[in-house]
């Protein structure tokens, strides 16, 4: 058996000793150019956003349904919307923003003002014009070049040169370290917001190869790795704790979905959606983009809560 080393120039993948100049020539047998499909993952600024064996990143198409999963979706479905909702759209007040900087950009003070104790200390390479959520959780996502992190803040205010925040963190976007057990981040579940983001140019691009990060109007007092943190008292077990995972029932049909819908409704089958945070019922979000196809994507608030099922990844911590 020969097996060829590969090496990427450019987008192309080159067997070795083929020279990047020859990339354009005609094909030869001693020159050839094998152009190949990127392989599949989230990467943002050039950075693969969590390992491929990351639990944002596995495929849970074939993953077990948990045993209460029917009593959870009727749990969710008593207490607010029934149907799936899509909380991002062309208008620039709706989704979650999120910016990448370079290697050499500068670091400002981080100062918190709620959950110090379980937030990473600054300075963070947060520029002092980032953009900032709308509404009340003003959270601000920043992605690192180079070094691959991530960072991210909780009610993020501009103060002076530098930044105050309710809570933020750091993540490490080659690692698959999870926050300390019991910690927060810049969302209840302690998991980053950024990996759960629909986003424009992979929607563009044909595929979402993540889970998806959604709210729920009432959730439990414990939390399901890799979510690290609770918000809640409910101690009722058919509430979705924090980091349930959710899957959109393979036999639910999708092939009347158009456009960006579609993308998204088959990401939903085979990454599904992820609790990380309390709010109204089904809403998942995705980053803010004038681009977005509003008319497609309300395609999606026709799917029912009850095609999802609740997938087994893991027993419920209470702490």
């Amino acid at each position: 058996m020969v097996v060829l080393s590969m090496v990427a120039v450019g987008g192309v993948v080159l067997a070795a000793g083929v020279n990047a100049d020859t990339v354009n020539a005609p094909a030869s047998v001693s020159q050839v150019a094998v152009r190949l499909t990127p392989p599949p993952g989230p990467f943002v600024g050039g950075c693969r956003v969590f390992p491929t064996d990351s639990q944002w990143n596995v495929d849970i198409t074939n993953a077990p349904r948990h045993p209460r999963s029917a009593q959870i979706i009727a749990s969710i479905q008593a207490n607010g919307s029934d149907f799936l909702h899509p909380d991002f759209g062309s208008d620039p007040t709706y989704g979650i923003p999120y910016t990448v900087v370079p290697p050499s950009q500068p670091l400002v003070p981080i100062t918190y003002d709620a959950y110090g104790d379980e937030s990473d200390p600054g300075p963070f390479p947060v520029p002092l014009d980032a953009p900032v959520e709308a509404g009340s959780d003003r959270h601000v996502l920043v992605v690192r070049q180079g070094s691959c992190d991530l960072f991210e803040l909780f009610v993020g205010r501009r103060s002076g040169g530098g930044w105050v925040a309710a809570s933020g963190a750091r993540f490490d976007l080659t690692s698959n370290a999870l926050r300390p057990l019991g910690w927060t981040s810049a969302d209840a579940a302690g998991l980053p917001i950024l990996p759960g983001l629909v986003r424009y140019d992979e929607v563009a691009a044909g595929r979402i190869d993540h889970a998806i990060r959604v709210t729920f109007s009432r959730t439990q007092r414990g939390f399901v790795l890799p979510a690290t943190h609770f918000a809640s008292s409910v101690t009722d077990p058919d509430a979705p704790a924090m980091g349930t995972r959710l899957r959109l029932a393979p036999s639910f049909d999708i092939s009347g979905f158009t456009g960006q819908a579609r993308v998204v409704a088959r990401a939903l089958q085979q990454y599904g959606l992820i609790v990380a945070d309390n709010g109204s019922n089904w809403f998942f979000q995705g980053s803010t983009d004038p681009r977005w196809d509003d008319a497609s994507l309300n395609q999606l608030k026709a799917i029912p809560g009850t095609a999802f099922d609740v997938v087994d990844t893991g027993p419920v911590r209470a702490g």
